[in-house]
């Protein structure tokens, strides 16, 4: 009697805790292992391992800089050189791929006297390794060369397009290959703002489409103007960050309800691809206040994978280019791996490195095996290698039979090799619907090619039936006529 009513307080105590773990973390997505989990095709959460783990913590006492205060964002180069903007103490300080201490820069000769930042919030390095900082307190995006010159100034534009009272305070700024900088800024809901190689404005780009609520916009119709002053403005939101790849395309992130990434070309038209099983935007399932993710800077590894950062819960997720769900990581909490305030992720080669403003902190993520073999595997098919992107997916769905377009990228491998039907299969199994309509076009065809001979002597053969009976029932017909008469 006794052991039954302690096993009965058991399950009860184990039904409270996974309540109050459900409702207190905000989220159904945290899997057992590792903090990792990924979405099915049916936007269920399961269970996924872990793509990454955080292997080191690095502070500005550690790193040998003095402590950081506030930072507000980092920029990686090509070649590993990490730039940390410790907004703080108005000053950018640059490691080397090992964290050791490379450069200081805090001022700069302007107009024969040295001139220093103010709250500075954003910074990109080209690959000459020009720095352009967003100084946001002084209201200008300041351009130093390589050798820490100064090479421009770009300040409040005079624009019809901009209105009279506008105050230019950028906090976010990245150059394309053609040296046009683009600028995010507080208060701009009209897209990012566009500046020629000469720091003149030319035009706004990218703007937010409004998300109009169709019962508001009903009412609002039936209100009075002074009802209408006291509702909700259909306005686009801001960018909340940005980055910019070899191509020149921007991806931009957005705290609305719409598209949250997006990417830009030239024209400043949303060209990202959203055909996974459902469009990149964080957290699909949640519970609690907490709301839908809020994703404010997003990394470009490569052309083909991205991975954005959602200040709600702390977490990283990470896209291939179709726009399908690979993995995540991070978190809110005191532990190694869970932050405070996140405010900007980085990658140095396959590591990543997030930024915690509050704790002043970096935190370095290594890849486990299962991470290795996934990127690897999107990368290889996104060159066109199909074999070995055939290989790394199926060593993928072996270490996690859950990762649902894995299938689909094998099914994808293998058309590109022309094995159609063995490419159906995969795509059932997935149930990418598109795919497997392509695939069984293309076998179709290939059925009918190879049976081409076979299958028009049966047409013409019935055809040549359908003829001789029609000519045999004639000439019995007629002769039935004469007969008759």
């Amino acid at each position: 009697m006794l052991k039954s009513k302690t096993k009965l307080t058991a399950y009860l105590l184990a039904a409270i805790c996974c309540v109050l773990g459900i409702s207190a973390g905000g989220s159904l997505a945290y899997a057992a292992d590792g903090d990792s989990y990924n979405y099915s095709v049916w936007g269920e959460t399961v269970v996924s391992p872990s793509a990454y783990e955080a292997t080191s913590l690095m502070t500005g006492n550690s790193l040998g800089v003095g402590a950081f205060k506030d930072p507000s964002d980092l920029h990686v180069t090509e070649d590993n050189e990490i730039y940390v903007l410790d907004t703080g103490n108005n000053r950018v300080v640059v490691l080397d791929e090992d964290y050791r201490q490379k450069a200081i820069i805090d001022s700069f000769e302007h107009d024969g006297a040295t001139d220093t930042f103010l709250n500075p919030q954003g910074i990109f390095v080209t690959e000459q390794k020009h720095v352009l900082i967003a100084d946001t307190g002084n209201k200008r995006v300041v351009h130093l060369d390589e050798k820490g010159r100064l090479a421009q100034i770009v300040e409040k534009p005079e624009s019809e397009l901009l209105p009279a009272n506008f105050e230019f305070q950028p906090v976010r700024v990245v150059m394309d290959k053609a040296q046009r900088i683009y600028v995010m800024a507080i208060g701009v809901f009209d897209g990012l703002m566009e500046f020629s190689a000469e720091g003149a404005f030319t035009s706004y780009i990218g703007a937010n489409r409004v998300w109009v609520d169709p019962v508001e916009l009903f009412w609002k119709r039936l209100s009075t103007k002074a009802q209408r002053s006291q509702m909700v403005m259909f306005t686009p939101t801001e960018f909340t960050n940005m980055d910019i790849n070899d191509e020149g395309f921007i991806y931009a992130t957005s705290g609305d309800s719409g598209d949250t990434i997006r990417k830009l070309n030239a024209q400043g038209s949303d060209i990202l691809r959203r055909t996974g099983f459902y469009k990149p935007q964080g957290d699909i399932r949640y519970t609690g206040a907490l709301g839908p993710s809020r994703l404010i800077d997003v990394d470009i590894t490569d052309s083909e994978i991205y991975s954005v950062l959602d200040s709600t819960r702390g977490r990283i997720f990470t896209y291939n280019g179709d726009g399908q769900f690979m993995y995540v990581f991070g978190g809110v909490g005191n532990r190694i791996g869970e932050f405070n305030t996140p405010v900007a992720i980085e990658r140095v080669g396959d590591d990543f490195l997030v930024l915690d403003k509050a704790f002043g902190e970096i935190t370095l993520f290594q890849t486990t095996e299962y991470g290795r073999t996934l990127n690897e595997a999107v990368r290889s098919y996104y060159r066109g290698d199909e074999e070995r992107s055939l290989q790394l997916y199926e060593q993928t769905i072996h270490m996690n039979a859950n990762l649902d377009f894995a299938y689909s990228g094998i099914g994808k491998a293998i058309l590109r090799q022309g094995d159609y039907d063995d490419a159906m299969r995969y795509f059932k199994q997935s149930l990418d619907q598109p795919n497997y309509s392509k695939a069984f076009l293309l076998y179709r065809k290939e059925v009918l090619r190879a049976n081409f001979s076979m299958i028009m002597t049966v047409v013409i053969g019935l055809a040549a039936v359908v003829l001789f009976v029609r000519i045999y029932r004639k000439k019995l017909a007629r002769k039935r006529g004469v007969s008759f008469e």
